[in-house]
């Protein structure tokens, strides 16, 4: 051993996830490490026919209170954090007869679970580890002496070391795993935090700690210069936190990005849904009685987008639709499921990326969304609004048709996730013409109205798609330039927020148009 390796000789197992710990200490056991341990892990240990120490024999005081003492002594935290260099901290050690541990492997009781299974107050409460964490922090900082580790996914490295070292660890090794160690202290208490606030009915308390664990380290981020890892925070939501890869390379961060936008967009919708998206705003939305037939309709609003796109659909994909997707070059499919069928007809592309979610989200969930800023980051709910006929206020002589009420309440649905300004064309549940992220909405509007004219070219239609269609803005518009651009695109009714301080002008211009136009009173911006 060099001179900053450390034997392991005593070592303290206490575990509420039990993976691999019977493996992990016959491999101690086996090298004359001397194993103390609590409660059920001790239990466990004896049951494999190992030998092991109580902590309440080795402190000499029983465990209390249902458990809730009984790693909390000074034989157990001096064992911990005592330096063996300095000889005040040795003399005090023989004083009291405080022992050496010299490797502490505890996890931690599964709060995060408990929450998300809905446990009520009282079984959370008592879910909240102490000495857990604890003793976590005094090895983890006393790491030049103390071997800590925190997850089982870690025993193999410790055996690993402990076979290369003679029994011991060397000081990066200890390094590394003390960072672990705080780590997840840091989550751990992040999340209790983030429930408390919660059980109080406070969203947004006076300190906020952003946790969560690396499910990946990706190639780059954005950009090849930039360096990136996807992080899940261990909230069940069917996703990409959840989401199998059944085939397809490595999904980079902008098939991260693109792809939670298809699929948050895809699950607003209750009949069957195609979302196609392209650099995080969708180029094709269309419901049907089918997959198949939603696919063709979103693929038809922007056919030249669409190449190397995103698709996301809100039913288990099955082998027609599949067919059909697989006619052009895509990124990556998201759906709750894939038939055999459609496996089959995919398989052959090597590189396109299945992702397989077992269920879709409830788009009315609440949560909040995160923005970060230079020292700081921005925290709201989350966009979870939703309009129904009757929030629809007729503002113009013309009422809207039940027919015009339904495609505008589809187009809206789909405005709240295009980057502003937005502009949405919809007819018969699809879109046909989409403008996007403008710095003028009327812009937005002669870009949808383009594009409508441009995808009914490609389908060899002599007239543009957006006639006979209506038209959403996701915000009011400021001028009556936007709304002639949508009437003069053939729009025949709009649906808005409202509230600019030339409502009336536009009103009457959407009257002299002979458009229907209604207002919600909700914006969705999305920047």
């Amino acid at each position: 051993m060099s001179a900053s390796d450390r034997p392991i000789r005593r070592a303290l197992l206490s575990v509420s996830d039990k993976t691999g710990l019977v493996d992990l200490a016959r491999f101690l056991s086996a090298r004359g490490v001397q194993l103390l341990s609590t409660g059920g892990s001790a239990q466990a240990l004896r049951q494999a026919g190992l030998a092991v120490t109580d902590v309440s024999e080795h402190t000499g005081f029983p465990e209390i209170m249902d458990g809730r003492v009984k790693t909390l002594h000074p034989k157990i935290h001096g064992g911990l954090l005592a330096r063996r260099d300095l000889p005040e901290h040795v003399a005090a050690q023989g004083a009291h007869g405080i022992a050496d541990i010299d490797l502490l492997v505890v996890n931690l009781y599964p709060f995060e679970a408990t929450v998300a299974k809905g446990a009520d107050r009282d079984t959370t409460i008592e879910n909240i580890d102490v000495g857990g964490p604890a003793m976590l922090r005094a090895a983890a900082k006393n790491h030049d002496f103390v071997t800590v580790v925190v997850e089982p996914g870690d025993y193999d490295a410790l055996k690993r070391e402990m076979s290369a070292q003679d029994g011991g660890t060397s000081l990066a090794f200890r390094r590394d795993l003390a960072r672990k160690a705080f780590a997840r202290t840091a989550a751990y208490d992040a999340a209790i935090a983030q429930w408390m606030a919660g059980d109080l009915g406070e969203p947004f308390p006076e300190r906020m700690t952003l946790a969560g664990t690396r499910q990946a380290l990706l190639r780059y981020g954005e950009n090849p210069h930039q360096r990136a890892a996807f992080y899940v925070t261990g909230q069940a939501i069917p996703g990409l936190a959840t989401a199998k890869q059944l085939q397809g390379k490595e999904l980079s961060y902008n098939n991260l990005n693109d792809t939670d936008a298809a699929w948050e967009l895809v699950a607003e919708f209750a009949a069957p849904a195609i979302a196609i998206i392209k650099h995080a705003n969708p180029c094709g939305v269309a419901t049907d009685a089918s997959l198949a037939a939603a696919y063709e309709r979103a693929l038809a609003c922007d056919p030249v987008s669409a190449f190397g796109g995103i698709i996301a659909a809100n039913r288990p994909l099955d082998g027609k639709t599949a067919e059909l997707i697989g006619r052009i070059f895509s990124e990556v499919i998201i759906a709750p499921g894939f038939s055999p069928e459609a496996r089959a007809a995919l398989g052959a592309r090597k590189n396109l990326r299945l992702l397989e979610t077992g269920g879709m989200p409830d788009s009315a969930r609440g949560g909040l969304t995160f923005k970060s800023l230079a020292g700081g980051f921005l925290a709201q709910d989350r966009d979870a609004a939703r309009i129904a006929a009757g929030d629809l206020k007729v503002v113009t002589k013309r009422k809207p048709s039940e027919s015009e009420i339904a495609d505008l309440l589809f187009a809206f649905m789909v405005a709240k996730h295009v980057k502003s300004n937005a502009i949405v064309y919809a007819k018969a549940g699809a879109t046909v013409g989409i403008g996007a992220g403008q710095m003028s909405r009327v812009d937005s509007s002669r870009i949808a109205a383009w594009k409508s004219a441009e995808a009914a070219k490609a389908a060899s239609q002599s007239e543009s798609w957006a006639k006979g269609s209506v038209v959403a803005s996701d915000a009011f518009f400021p001028f009556a330039d936007g709304l002639l651009a949508a009437a003069e695109a053939g729009a025949t009714a709009v649906i808005q927020p409202g509230g600019s301080m030339r409502d009336d002008e536009v009103i009457a211009a959407a009257d002299s148009a002979g458009l229907a136009m209604v207002f919600t009173g909700t914006r969705h911006f999305r920047h």
